[in-house]
């Protein structure tokens, strides 16, 4: 009965959703321009350039201009939006787009309801997940070795172990084993599973250990070939924690997937002990610390509070090679924890050494570390200005809320009205509040 309920609910707010798109498209292009001055202000004409567009644009935007437009999409077009919105973690869109789809005469393919469901999992919308499985059933679309893994993994993204298992026992009646991404899903939904409990280690643990037999699941080219063509990798559309990394190079050896999961959730469980057999483990089994293993381990020890031993392993790491930026801002933003006077200083001596290898914060890395390293009550506050300083002599500036947070620090401090720093800062947030304001085609998630 809840099912039912949630389809009706997400089914009434995608409704909503196209009206009020429609509504705003009106008022948005209701007045007559010359011809020119449309050839000179619009980005895209025919289907073959909305397609390149979709990209750089907001999805439904562009998509409303191309209505207007009376460019008629094809399916392809649509696989680029649905693409579009589960990269951007878009729920509604994703099933707005699938809604307009329907329309239009178009029934989704599996390809396409395996990005569906991949979307629900970012969004951790599991009861949407299987709206999309039960609507496939009712159009005869059958199921792929990808489709069950996209299901298990979007399940495991809120925790339920019950219908995790459920997708498990469907795949073994299916004729299909267990491979890597499934096992990684296990832990997953462990790991997501409240409360957290002794067993939960356990699991995890285990799971790693039967992953070692793993079986593919039936996946041949056909199977993976348009994931390829729309660049979606397989931990991206399975929403493993390696996903923005994989692409990158020297930082995740991909035979270590199940490792990768199983150390990530260590951290995020704040679990020491069961992060050390699992390094264990990994020895054993012949393998070396990747990037993304070490960043997972600093998390762990500096979510434990134990400084000592992220020092020791990223020490360890980077005296072979060269470390990428993502570990001296984890271990930096790991050392902030509580914001102790030695914390503090590692934080900032590893920004300095980063910073004197030639390595730079992208608003991303700036973001975090400036919001970590304002929250701190007491001291001189030098490594919040550090940060900020460090940002703008890139001309890059932080989100709203960190800007928020070192405003609100720096005012708690005695500093003069008419101090330069507290000036610029305070102009910083009044423009980006300004900028920030409602949007349209807000994105509210189903």
């Amino acid at each position: 009965m809840s099912l039912l309920n949630n389809s009706l609910l997400l089914q009434g707010r995608l409704r909503h959703a196209a009206a009020s798109a429609a509504a705003a498209v009106m008022g948005r292009r209701g007045v007559a321009t010359s011809t020119e001055e449309y050839n000179r202000r619009n980005y895209a004409q025919n289907i073959s350039e909305y397609d390149t567009v979709f990209g750089h644009y907001l999805l439904r935007d562009a998509y409303d201009d191309m209505m207007l437009d009376g460019v008629q999409p094809e399916r392809g077009i649509f696989h680029n939006l649905i693409v579009g919105s589960m990269k951007g973690s878009r729920l509604q869109d994703a099933f707005y787009f699938r809604d307009q789809m329907k329309e239009m005469g178009l029934q989704p393919d599996v390809n396409l309801y395996n990005f569906l469901i991949s979307t629900c999992g970012k969004c951790k919308n599991s009861d949407a997940a299987i709206m999309l499985l039960e609507e496939m059933k009712a159009h005869g679309v059958k199921l792929k070795g990808e489709t069950y893994i996209c299901l298990l993994n979007a399940l495991a993204a809120t925790g339920r172990t019950d219908q995790v298992y459920a997708i498990v026992r469907d795949m073994t009646a299916a004729g299909l084993g267990l491979n890597k991404f499934c096992y990684a899903g296990l832990i997953t939904a462990f790991k997501n599973k409240a409360p957290t409990t002794e067993e939960t280690m356990t699991k995890i643990v285990e799971f790693v250990q039967q992953s070692k037999g793993w079986k593919n699941v039936e996946r041949v080219s056909k199977d993976s070939s348009e994931n390829i063509m729309m660049n979606v990798s397989e931990e991206e559309l399975y929403n493993l924690p390696t996903a923005e990394y994989v692409q990158r190079r020297a930082f995740v050896f991909k035979p270590m997937t199940i490792y990768h999961v199983a150390t990530h959730a260590c951290a995020d469980l704040k679990s020491k002990e069961t992060l050390e057999v699992l390094l264990d483990m990994l020895t054993k089994d012949g393998f070396t610390y990747d990037a993304f293993i070490v960043m997972q381990a600093m998390r762990c020890y500096l979510q434990c509070g134990d400084i000592d031993s992220a020092v020791k392993i990223f020490e360890e790491y980077t005296s072979s090679r060269s470390p990428p930026a993502e570990l001296y801002v984890t271990l930096a933003e790991g050392a902030m924890i509580g914001h102790t006077p030695r914390g503090m200083q590692l934080a900032q001596e590893t920004i300095e050494k980063m910073t004197s290898r030639n390595f730079f914060l992208n608003p991303r890395m700036g973001t975090d570390l400036l919001l970590a390293a304002s929250g701190e009550k007491t001291g001189g506050y030098t490594m919040a200005n550090y940060v900020w300083d460090l940002m703008q002599n890139r001309r890059i500036t932080p989100s709203l809320p960190a800007v928020e947070a070192y405003y609100k620090g720096l005012k708690e401090r005695e500093i003069p009205s008419d101090d330069p720093r507290l000036m610029n800062v305070s102009r910083v947030l009044d423009n980006l509040s300004i900028r920030f304001g409602p949007r349209r085609n807000s994105n509210a998630q189903a």
